[in-house]
């Protein structure tokens, strides 16, 4: 019988002190207080999953909020780099590329930011920590807390997308994510699982709760 891997993305909290910035790889806090949302969150986790988070504070605060206590620490999962850009309000950075426009992102998925990252680099480092963490913890629920970034990577990954594509699937603050592997034949010591992608939930808020907050990182 095939072995299912599920994977329980969710989007870290809103920050705190952005002011409308562009923060990618800025470790601002996250907004934790509402005791409503994450109780609701929480009731839709499984039990004992395997808890994972990238190395920016706001998805370990996140992650506590939500009753986790030492996720592992994994910086492949983090946002995209933002390099110069970082700082900076959308009104500076469109005077920065001389108005250049992206409807859904900062820009498109191949270009890198002076000192940053490319969406299409944050798409391959995501799919290597899926890779590895998929067949560490084969047929375990995962939950990852994470970026909106690194989240419609995912979703890239398991629909086949090309990454300027999966930057129009927008990704919520709080949201939950649901990605299952079902498991293929795979040769000891593969460095990625063998298998299919089923895609069973995308961008979910408990009951009730509609969605508030969209910002990029």
């Amino acid at each position: 019988m095939s072995e299912v891997t599920r994977w329980w993305w969710i989007r870290h909290a809103p920050v705190i002190g952005s002011h409308g910035r562009i923060y990618g790889h800025d470790d601002l806090d996250a907004d934790c207080t509402d005791r409503a949302l994450f109780d609701g969150m929480a009731a839709q986790l499984p039990a004992d999953p395997v808890w994972v988070a990238s190395h920016l504070k706001r998805t370990h605060q996140t992650a506590a909020a939500l009753g986790a206590s030492s996720p592992i620490v994994d910086p492949d999962l983090a946002e995209q780099h933002f390099g110069a850009w970082q700082g900076l309000s959308n009104a500076e950075l469109d005077a920065a590329r001389d108005g250049a426009w992206h409807r859904f992102w900062l820009a498109p998925a191949h270009e890198t930011p002076p000192g940053g990252e490319s969406f299409e680099t944050v798409v391959d480092r995501v799919a290597r920590a899926v890779a590895r963490l998929t067949l560490e913890h084969r047929g375990r629920d995962i939950v990852a807390v994470a970026h909106g970034g690194s989240i419609r990577a995912a979703l890239a990954l398991a629909l086949g997308l090309e990454a300027e594509r999966a930057l129009a699937i927008a990704i919520d603050n709080c949201a939950l994510t649901r990605i299952d592997h079902i498991d293929g034949a795979h040769a000891a010591g593969a460095e990625a699982p063998d298998g299919v992608w089923r895609i069973v939930a995308v961008n979910l808020l408990p009951s009730g709760l509609p969605p508030r907050w969209r910002a990029k990182g």
